[in-house]
């Protein structure tokens, strides 16, 4: 049963926030307990009862109307115009620029609205040869258009926008693991561990060094070199739950060290992994990777994370499918705990989300609740 709560003050909740996102959400001089959510378009549909596809991609106009009506509402609900609203025709999409899992020989495909990369490799002889061909690889022939320059020389010269690494999919990409779950399968993958087990350290250090030499072959079409290079890089690893941390350090370790070491290299250079899953059995081996900021899964804790990682941001942890159903008890349940085990104890670095994604169904009414809980439970020095 949720305790008594003071009303929400909006304007005093957002000022307050500024404030805690400042140092990575470390900053000691703020107030209360950062807030991670700002929603997704996807909530569009449920809150202003629209039907349609919540993953469709309608008209720029259309897109543009609905984000207005939404934000409108947002500001009544919770004081803030939450999602963009320039969709201008203008904007040119860049060419597009082949994927990690295209590299490894995968296909993407979208199924039931969800993105899917398959693999054809099943027995250590065909991924010895898949790793064989993508060592000879040339990577940026093989990522890139033949007319990559000419193209972004236009869509500059017609409106401005100039490429981005991280917005080329250079930045970001999916974790060796799930990667490599993906192109094998998951119990083939998992079982090569005891049946190849030198093949595992191959695969690892080939996977690591297509990743580097993909995303560098990015940077340089944006004109950067190892001088200029913005820092920061991040991974998407849901599958690393499925590993030991034996394995795990064999495998994974090795390929997030070495892109960390060329993009990430001091302290403070953002160090970023998702993995939406229940791998606290992995947090011993991944606290020396010394990440920045981190969204596990539900079932891995702001308490438990902060013993092994004191320096990363906590983006989480409230379960996802929670918030999408609105569940007002348990979401006040789950956003009490978290305040309590940072703003109780003192502990700074919480954002305080959803361990995952924002889904369809997520309504502005439970946004609000969370903030209520915040300035009601997570204030620094003010903790009840």
């Amino acid at each position: 049963m949720m305790s008594p709560m003071n009303d929400l003050d909006v304007e005093q909740f957002w000022k307050d926030d500024t404030e805690a996102h400042k140092d990575n959400c470390f900053n000691p001089e703020a107030k209360q307990v950062a807030f991670g959510i700002r929603m997704s378009f996807e909530c569009v549909f449920p809150e202003l009862g629209i039907e349609g596809h919540p993953w469709s991609d309608p008209p720029p106009e259309i897109r543009a109307g609905y984000a207005k009506r939404y934000n409108d509402k947002a500001e009544q609900i919770v004081g803030k115009r939450l999602l963009r609203e320039d969709y201008s025709a203008s904007r040119v999409p860049f060419p597009y620029i082949k994927r990690i899992g295209e590299v490894f020989e995968g296909v993407y495909s979208i199924r039931e609205n969800i993105e899917w990369l398959e693999g054809k490799i099943e027995t250590p002889e065909e991924l010895e040869a898949l790793l064989d061909r993508v060592e000879k690889l040339d990577m940026a022939s093989f990522i890139f258009p033949d007319n990559i320059e000419r193209e972004l020389k236009k869509i500059y010269e017609q409106c401005g926008q100039k490429p981005d690494s991280f917005k080329l999919d250079g930045r970001h990409i999916r974790g060796p693991v799930t990667l490599a779950t993906s192109i094998m399968g998951v119990e083939n993958f998992l079982l090569l561990n005891y049946d190849a087990p030198e093949l595992v350290k191959h695969f690892s250090r080939v996977m690591g060094d297509a990743i580097f030499r993909r995303s560098r072959a990015i940077d340089e079409i944006c004109g950067y070199n190892e001088q200029n290079k913005p820092r920061g890089f991040s991974f998407a690893d849901d599958n690393c739950c499925l590993m030991t941390p034996e394995f795990y350090e064999e495998f994974g370790f090795p390929v997030l060290q070495k892109i960390f070491a060329y993009w990430s290299p001091e302290e403070d250079d953002p160090r970023y992994q998702h993995s939406d899953s229940a791998m606290a059995h992995l947090l011993p081996v991944l606290s020396r990777l010394k990440f920045t900021g981190v969204n596990f899964g539900p079932t891995v804790l702001f308490d438990e994370i902060r013993a092994h990682m004191p320096r990363a941001r906590v983006d989480g942890c409230i379960a996802p499918f929670t918030f999408m159903y609105n569940d007002r008890e348990e979401l006040f349940a789950q956003a009490k705990r978290d305040c309590d085990m940072s703003a109780g104890r003192g502990l700074r670095g919480l954002n305080l989300g959803t361990a995952g994604s924002i889904n369809y169904g997520s309504s502005l009414e439970s946004m609000r609740l969370l903030m209520q809980v915040i300035q009601n439970f997570g204030r620094y020095g003010e903790h009840r």
